[in-house]
């Protein structure tokens, strides 16, 4: 079939022009509308994206902090998790132990991914990737101190070396009224 003939075969001819009318001396000869000049457009449309741009590095920020800031939630649901656990050898505080263990280390070996989609030139991660690594450093530090309070740390020398005794407890109670 030829070009820009009808299928019919009536003998229609069609065309469409695709040259750009805009650097032909017509196009030159009519004035742009008052208070229009095509360099303010083309500055006006660098002007607003360089705002959305700031716009979305302010966003990402702010979302990085909100990450950093998050195992401080973690930290103290964790605390009273560990608090309603108890003091004695059970499943379940053994178990709310570890998790509290596992849950840092696994956070601090993803703290890269973490903050991967908040990558930006003009975005300083430094600062709150330290927040989020103090903080899951104190989230371990409450799961170390929570083994130790259950007596499964090996704090003393009877711990290592079996052929010592154990050392004594010392336990005292308080409180009350005095009677005289």
């Amino acid at each position: 079939m030829d070009k820009g003939k009808s299928v019919m075969g009536s003998g229609r001819r069609w065309a469409v022009g695709f040259t750009d009318n805009s650097a032909s001396p017509s196009s030159r000869d009519i004035p742009d509308p008052p208070g229009f000049t095509r360099a303010s457009q083309d500055q006006d449309d660098s002007s607003v994206s360089k705002q959305k741009k700031d716009a979305e590095a302010n966003w990402k920020a702010q979302k990085a902090w909100e990450v950093a800031q998050a195992p401080f939630k973690n930290l103290m649901m964790m605390g009273f998790m560990m608090w309603m656990a108890g003091s004695t050898v059970h499943l379940f505080s053994i178990g709310i132990t570890f998790s509290a263990l596992l849950q840092p280390v696994n956070a601090l070996r993803g703290v890269g991914k973490m903050f991967e989609p908040y990558k930006d030139h003009k975005v300083d991660l430094l600062a709150p990737k330290l927040v989020f690594i103090a903080l899951n450093v104190a989230a371990l530090g409450l799961g170390v101190w929570k083994l130790n309070t259950l007596g499964l740390l090996p704090t003393h020398l009877s711990d290592w070396v079996s052929s010592l005794p154990p050392p004594q407890e010392v336990e005292y109670s308080g409180g009350g009224i005095p009677l005289h």
